[in-house]
């Protein structure tokens, strides 16, 4: 099943089209606001792609504690 997600501007030109795997394997830089500097701090925590980004339990938790108290912005 094909899934399509609008992502606007979260995401580097270069990625906007690409598939998810691509995305994915992309480092965190590859999201709008971040810099290779970000990359390299995050790096130092074992977070070199956007998948261990998005799967850091750290991040995973504080993203749970803001969605239950309904502020996301």
């Amino acid at each position: 099943m094909a899934v399509s997600v609008e992502l606007g501007k979260a995401l580097d030109k270069a990625l906007e089209n690409a598939p998810l795997e691509e995305v994915l394997a992309a480092p965190p830089s590859a999201l709008a606001g971040l810099t290779e500097k970000h990359d390299e701090i995050l790096a130092g925590m074992g977070i070199k792609t956007i998948r261990d980004l998005g799967s850091n339990k750290y991040f995973a938790v504080a993203g749970v504690l803001v969605a239950l108290s309904g502020k996301t912005g």
